[in-house]
């Protein structure tokens, strides 16, 4: 037996005695001790406890959609939980905000551990990943005209809630707790639109109560002409496009219509051109180029003749990290047959390998939302929470896209144009206070931004759950 297979053996059988000693004093349901993950291949030994596994969202489709749950590191029976969307649409929560964003694991190139992040968010709440919907990661349906036919907005809202109603009946002990989501770029309609049908429901039923406190978003899509329309500015403002590629997108496109011309889309793919060469997602940083790799860097050509209102900008890219082809080694691990079995997932044998972004998946066209800037409305009506951030080296949902939506939610303006700090002294970014609303830049970040400022994220995320202001002068 080498060192690591003896290590994880015992890591295992530590996390096994501690499982059962738990499981007998907080009489936890059976359904949740099945789900319990002892230990995963090469996974450091920690404190706190992991489940995942499936819950079926639709008994008569057969569709069931896989989470990841994180307690936190200290008193997680009295600290809030914390529901993560990626976006894409069709991208996973667990190979991007677990694995290279702001879970407790990170893969690692050439080794069989797993890093231990430490700025992952499980240090300030119970941490819970969903791969939603259906078709993107684990999460299955065994209705093939599910994946082709259905998958938009409304069934993504409507079966997360569902999940989420099966969740807490395997999980009571949280269904008290205060209860929050988070997500970032096309969660930017996720959120929002499954925080609405809680609201919604919880009007109607007392006993599927969920204790919904609030919001928060980063980079996130949530209007198509603003997010369009702030891209192009951006690009031009940032000299990644020539004066005259400007002027023929301006001339060109009305990003207020739903279904631009054709023109518009002749000019905008020069534009897509650039991400080829460049990361846009993180301008500043350098894109993948590990050799063994290079069919991964492609061309972008499935957005030609797509209008830019519905393209999905997130599929097969290289996320810009302290190692850009960090997506490469959590393809890798989550692939493996032994991680599988440790998180209890592909039971069905999907007869597709694990991606980041789903390849299956068809996601409708008419149900996707041209602005969520109403549902932000009904939502800040009803008192939650409402946070949104922006790292502003993102050039696909940049800060210049979310500042043009957020002037046309037209809100009372508390407190302008302020620096916060982080607890280094340095300015972090700006904030500003709206009636309703509060809106943070992070200074530096791409789009993703606890994968390149992770400790500005956490620190961002606590002050968040704290609802308090992040600070206005250093420490």
């Amino acid at each position: 037996m080498d060192k690591a297979t003896a290590h994880h053996a015992v890591v295992l059988l530590i996390a096994v005695v501690a499982a059962g000693a738990a499981a007998a004093e907080g009489g936890m349901t059976a359904e949740q001790e099945a789900d319990r993950v002892a230990a995963l291949p090469g996974q450091p030994a920690v404190s706190f406890e992991q489940y995942a596994g499936y819950v079926t969202v639709n008994e008569s489709h057969g569709r069931a959609l896989f989470y990841w749950f994180f307690e936190a590191t200290e008193n997680p029976q009295n600290k809030p939980l914390l529901l993560f969307l990626s976006g894409g649409p069709g991208c996973s929560s667990i190979g991007y905000g677990q694995s290279q964003e702001l879970g407790p694991f990170f893969p690692q190139k050439g080794k069989p551990e797993l890093k231990l992040n430490d700025y992952a968010w499980n240090t300030a709440a119970n941490l819970l990943f969903l791969e939603s919907p259906v078709g993107v990661g684990f999460s299955y349906t065994n209705t093939s005209s599910d994946l082709k036919d259905h998958i938009g907005d409304t069934i993504t809202a409507l079966d997360s809630h569902n999940f989420l109603l099966g969740w807490f009946q395997r999980f009571p002990q949280f269904k008290s707790h205060e209860f929050y989501i988070a997500g970032d770029s096309y969660a930017g309609h996720y959120v929002p639109q499954l925080a609405e049908l809680i609201i919604e429901s919880n009007k109607k039923t007392s006993d599927d109560h969920i204790n919904l406190k609030g919001i928060m978003i980063g980079n996130p899509a949530i209007d198509s002409e603003t997010d369009q329309s702030g891209m192009i500015d951006y690009a031009w403002h940032h000299a990644v496009i020539s004066d005259g590629l400007y002027e023929e997108i301006t001339k060109n496109c009305n990003f207020k219509l739903q279904n631009v011309s054709e023109n518009c889309n002749s000019s905008f793919q020069k534009y897509v051109e650039v991400y080829n060469i460049i990361d846009m997602y993180s301008l500043y940083t350098p894109k993948c180029v590990d050799s063994n790799y290079t069919t991964m860097s492609e061309s972008y050509s499935h957005l030609k003749g797509v209008s830019p209102k519905y393209t999905s900008l997130d599929k097969g890219r290289a996320l810009a990290w302290y190692d850009p082809c960090a997506w490469i080694y959590t393809n890798k691990y989550f692939n493996r047959a032994d991680v599988q079995q440790a998180l209890h997932a592909n039971v069905t044998n999907i007869p597709y390998s694990w991606l980041h972004c789903s390849g299956s998946l068809q996601y409708k066209s008419d149900d996707i939302a041209f602005s969520i800037l109403p549902t932000l409305r009904r939502i800040i009506a009803s008192n939650l929470r409402v946070w949104i951030y922006s790292g502003d080296t993102d050039g696909v949902v940049p800060v210049t896209s979310t500042r043009y939506a957020l002037r046309k939610l037209k809100l009372d303006i508390v407190e302008d144009w302020t620096p916060w700090y982080t607890d280094n002294k340095q300015v972090g970014g700006w904030r500003v206070e709206y009636e309703g609303l509060t809106f943070v830049t992070v200074r530096g970040a791409g789009h993703l931004v606890p994968t390149f400022k992770p400790r500005e994220a956490l620190q961002i995320f606590n002050y968040f759950l704290k609802n308090e202001k992040l600070p206005s002068i250093p420490f």
